[in-house]
């Protein structure tokens, strides 16, 4: 069932992108592997994104169809489910290439909304 506040959902999305701004800024791919207060952080905020995706349902995919909203929801379980798999330089990508994208998108859509 989608979120009764889909406002709400792209603020959470853009707080927890911003929260992983923050706490990967001069930070590599090496001193992010070695840091795991910031890895577990960064996990922590993809979480709350990817629970986020997931409540809002069908909002998401209609104010932004050029994201890929089902992977990012499979991101979620596969977060919670299969932690032991998780491969640290996969997360670091996703950070580097995908979250600008999403980020773009979902400013574009609050602004929109205001």
């Amino acid at each position: 069932m989608p979120s009764d506040n889909p406002a709400q959902r792209f603020d959470d999305i853009l707080d927890n992108i911003e929260r992983i701004r923050l706490f990967t800024a001069g930070m590599d791919l090496q001193s992010f592997l070695e840091d795991p207060k910031t890895y577990d952080a960064v996990e922590r905020c993809l979480e709350r994104i990817c629970e986020a995706a997931k409540k809002l349902g069908t909002n998401a995919e209609d104010a932004c169809p050029n994201i890929p909203w089902a992977r990012i929801r499979g991101l979620g379980n596969f977060l919670r489910h299969e932690y032991d798999r998780i491969e640290g330089d996969r997360i670091w990508f996703l950070v580097e290439r995908d979250l600008p994208l999403l980020r773009a998108s979902v400013q574009r859509v609050i602004a929109s909304r205001r």
